[in-house]
């Protein structure tokens, strides 16, 4: 049954009746963005990079909708950044975004083939932090009419891809200069978090190495979203990378860079069973919430309803559980800030947004499930 909107609104201070309607007609479990809190988000952050002077190059794996995308050149950044060549063909499908790096290895020749013709639509950079990745480049771009710009990927420290020392970034850049096909675009890092001196250094020291053997060094790209705040910590980086600001998620509000008011991403879930006083189960598990935890306890944070913990997730159903009483009725629809924004987009074909105007819409991820 629905609960009489009433009894909703009482549950949920912090929402209008108006909101509280938009609601009560979405079917669930659904994704339900916040256009409005979205483009505040957007222009609080392209500020920040402005009034710091460093270019935003926003990533779009949070959102995956080309309109957004666009909503983000439009502030002023100076182009995308995406992890797949599948992920950037989506996102130019509606045009408006002509500039993206491809921050991965690209390795195989089927997918070197689909980034020489994706070079001829738009403007294209990518990533290398091996020989072998280097070569298969050349190999591809050499019979280009453009050459493709590579930047060299540095492990400052996150332990994932990437070169390990400044020596070895200053070699991979030597070679990438003296490929047929190809240009040094500059360095690029995913960075650990909170170790800003560590990053400049290295990243620094790469630069000096490179520049002493007259290779120029026009970016140097890094991004994160812990340290979204603290850029300018990082004096040699050009540019940032970013993506999850665009939505915010609990992860980052656990962390207090951002408040809960500054989420624009939600998922809207329904109450299906209350088999005990301190139990409930909801129509969105592990296909919705994903498991991501990343260090927090439960799947997610329940909006105004703070002591419920989700603690369990099955393909299908969520549990909630309390110490005492969840005070949920079946057919009661709940909102929670999921842990991780990124992944939960990548679950539905479409989300539901609430327009400035307070009317309900949808969006379709294009971009979703593109992992190639």
């Amino acid at each position: 049954m629905e609960l009489p909107l009433t009894a909703l609104v009482e549950m949920n201070p912090n929402k209008s009746t108006e909101e509280m309607n938009l609601i009560q007609d979405i079917d669930t479990p659904a994704v339900v963005v916040d256009l409005k809190i979205v483009k505040e988000n957007i222009n609080a952050y392209q500020k920040y990079c402005n009034d710091i002077g460093i270019k935003l190059r926003p990533h779009i794996k949070t959102h995956k909708i080309p309109a957004l995308a666009k909503l983000q050149i439009k502030a002023g950044a100076t182009g995308i950044t995406t992890q797949k060549i599948s992920e950037a063909e989506a996102i130019i499908s509606e045009g408006g975004v002509d500039d993206i790096l491809i921050t991965y290895n690209i390795i195989g020749e089927k997918k070197l083939n689909a980034l020489l013709n994706l070079a001829k639509k738009v403007k294209v950079s990518v990533v290398a932090d091996s020989s072998f990745c280097v070569q298969g480049l050349s190999k591809t771009f050499k019979r280009a009419q453009e050459p493709l710009s590579v930047l060299v990927e540095c492990d400052t420290g996150a332990n994932r891809c990437g070169v390990t020392s400044p020596n070895l970034a200053s070699e991979l850049a030597e070679l990438i200069n003296r490929s047929p096909g190809l240009i040094f675009g500059g360095l690029m890092t995913y960075p650990p978090s909170s170790q800003s001196q560590k990053i400049n250094n290295f990243l620094t020291d790469a630069k000096k190495l490179i520049e002493a053997k007259n290779i120029t060094v026009n970016t140097v790209s890094v991004g994160g979203s812990p340290d979204m705040w603290k850029v300018q910590d990082i004096p040699v980086a050009t540019e940032y990378r970013i993506g999850t600001y665009i939505f915010n998620d609990r992860s980052l509000v656990e962390k207090e860079i951002c408040s809960e008011d500054r989420v624009a991403l939600t998922v809207l879930a329904t109450v299906v069973s209350t088999p005990t006083k301190n139990r409930a189960i909801i129509d969105a598990g592990s296909k919705v919430l994903t498991t991501d935890l990343f260090g927090m306890k439960g799947h997610g944070r329940i909006v105004n309803f703070p002591d419920l913990r989700i603690v369990q997730l099955t393909e299908e159903h969520g549990t909630i559980i309390s110490d005492y009483s969840t005070n949920l009725e079946i057919g009661q629809k709940i909102q929670i800030i999921p842990n991780h924004a990124c992944v939960v987009t990548n679950m539905l074909d479409e989300v539901t947004v609430i327009t400035e105007e307070r009317n309900l819409g949808n969006m379709q991820v294009i971009g979703r499930g593109k992992v190639w």
